[in-house]
Order: C-alpha cells, then sequence, then structure tokens
C-alpha cells in the first residue's frame, strides 16, 4: 500500500499537516514528531498533533535535515509545545547559526506559502520562519527511549545533505528516511536528492535494505507500508539515483561541461512536464544545480575544461 494522504498510516504513526510538505507523528509515552514542513503550515501541523495526542504533548521534534521545507515551522511547533526538544546532529545545529542560511530558510519559506496557497486554499497561515535551538544533538547509531517498549534509532545518512539524519523504530519497522532515500514525483519517477555526496548516497540504500523496513517515509507525499512496497522503492530509487548519473555525464559531454546548460535541459524534462504539487521551482533549480556540478566535480579534468573548483 502508498499512502498519498494525511492521518494514521498504521497504528499510532500519523502524517499531519499535508501530504505534500508532511510532518510525521510516533505516538509513544514520548511521541516524537519528525520534521516541520512549511512555515506557513505551522498551526496545522500542531493542530493535527493536538487531534492525535489530546493533552499529551509531544517530546521530540527530530529534524532530518534543516532545508527549509524541513524545518520550516520548527519554531512554531516549539512554541505551541513548550516541553518539545528540537533534536538534530551536529552540522544542522552549526547551519542553524549561520545568519545567511536563516535568511534563506525564511524567503524560500515565504515563497512556498504562494504556492501552498495556490493548491492547498484554506491552510496557509501568516506565521514565518523564525530561527530556533536544536536542544539536543544527535550521533549515529544513537538511541532514545520513547517508552512502552518503543525505541528510536539514529542514522547519520549524508549525501542529500552533510547534516542529514534518519531515524528508525525497530520495534515497528517505521524509516524515517526522508530525502535520504529519493523522492517519488507524480507519475512514479523518482528524483534523485543526492546534493552533497553521491557515493555516500548510494550508501544509503544497502543501510536502508538491511533494516527490512514495514514502513518508509519520504520526504515528500508518499509513505510505503509493507516490507515489499518500501523494498521496492528503496531499489528502483538505487536505480534512478544510477540512471540519473549517467544522463547528466552525457549531457555533460555534449554541453562541453557547462553546468547551467545542462541543468537547463533537466529541467526541461524533469520538472517543467509535472503537474503541481511539486517543489517550488527556486527550491528546485538550487537542488538541481547541486546535483549537476557535484556530478561534474567527479569527472577527470581534461585539456580545456575548467578545474573541478572553478565549477563549484
Amino acid at each position: 500500500m502508498i499512502v498519498d494522504r494525511t492521518g494514521e498510516v498504521v497504528p499510532g504513526f500519523h502524517v499531519l499537516g499535508a501530504a505534500e510538505a508532511p510532518v510525521y507523528l510516533m505516538e509513544a509515552p514520548r511521541p516524537v514528531l519528525f520534521d516541520a514542513g512549511f512555515s506557513c503550515l505551522g498551526p496545522l501541523y500542531a493542530g493535527h498533533a493536538r487531534q492525535v495526542l489530546g493533552q499529551a504533548p509531544p517530546a521530540w521534534l527530530c529534524l532530518t535535515h534543516v532545508h527549509f521545507d524541513h524545518c520550516g515551522a520548527a519554531a512554531h511547533l516549539l512554541e505551541a509545545f513548550p516541553g518539545l526538544t528540537a533534536a538534530a546532529s551536529a552540522q544542522a545545529a552549526h547551519i542553524l547559526s549561520r545568519p545567511g542560511a536563516l535568511e534563506l530558510m525564511a524567503r524560500l519559506n515565504r515563497q512556498s506559502a504562494q504556492l501552498v496557497a495556490a493548491w492547498r486554499p484554506g491552510l496557509v497561515s501568516p506565521v514565518e520562519f523564525k530561527p530556533f535551538a536544536v536542544g539536543r544533538i544527535l550521533e549515529d547509531s544513537q538511541e532514545l527511549d520513547l517508552g512502552g517498549g518503543l525505541s528510536l534509532m539514529v542514522l547519520a545518512t549524508p549525501g542529500h545533505t552533510r547534516d542529514f539524519l534518519s531515524y528508525y523504530i525497530p520495534q515497528r519497522g517505521i524509516l524515517v528516511c526522508s530525502e535520504a532515500s529519493g523522492c517519488a514525483a507524480a507519475g512514479g519517477h523518482v528524483i534523485s536528492e543526492f546534493l552533497v555526496d553521491y557515493d555516500a548516497y548510494l550508501a544509503n540504500f544497502e543501510r536502508f535494505l538491511e533494516l527490512e523496513p514495514r514502513v518508509l517515509c519520504q520526504g515528500h507525499r508518499l509513505v510505503y507500508v509493507g516490507q515489499n512496497e518500501a523494498r521496492g522503492f528503496l531499489e528502483r530509487s538505487r536505480q534512478a539515483a544510477r540512471e540519473f548519473r549517467a544522463w547528466v555525464e552525457d549531457l555533460l559531454d555534449q554541453e562541453h561541461g557547462q553546468v547551467e546548460a545542462v541543468v537547463a535541459r533537466v529541467k526541461a524534462q524533469e520538472y517543467d512536464p509535472r503537474p503541481h504539487p511539486k517543489q517550488p521551482e527556486p527550491a528546485y533549480l538550487l537542488n538541481l544545480g547541486a546535483r549537476v556540478a557535484h556530478l561534474a566535480g567527479l569527472r577527470p579534468v581534461t585539456a580545456g575544461q575548467p578545474a573541478k573548483e572553478e565549477r563549484s
């Protein structure tokens, strides 16, 4: 089963807000929220969490990474639930200390509010992105005790970003891996999401497949329920990454190593024909440019080509 809506996915595990920019919730004696979506959906996330939990506030807000569409409503959620602790990697905490990164997050969240208003009228609030503090630094293989016999395993899974963490609840077989495993768009096309390290991104798939998850949560829109569904997505996504690399390397040859020309050609096929809802175009172009530039940087330098540092 593939779930593309909000609500309870399996007993005790929920998609909050909007499936296109979800917050996931695991019920437990110490409940966990995963990611924080767009700032403009902050009140919606908080309201849905209260509907599920009643008077029991969430204990943890576990962030996979601090891209604008995964931490946008973090400050709002921390204010809505005073006992909530934001948890993320040390790299994420460092990014959140940089004024330029915070300004970019705020700007992209403002742009996203306009997009959300177009495809989900009535959901948008005036809440804007605000800086927030990470209260707990998480590391690879660390475990959080959620109570009731449930635990949360932390997995360092860089590749999409360097600060990336995935989360696994072994007692339920639930894997929250977001863009560490790519994202299937409408029509089934899988967007490969490595931005900083292609090899590390591919290595994530081996780790995820060894876990044999029964529920897999990608970063946007879809949750795969059932071991066969989860494994099938991971295998398709791994193959999509290999095919994307081969495609981009062929385009780089055709365009004589010019990253901007390759970005335009990929966008024309991968992004432009897809219907909404989809990633805001400015964010898509930032990510696509990073993917293409990273692959260009992996290629050996030949006579007449710019050095790797000049392409970054």
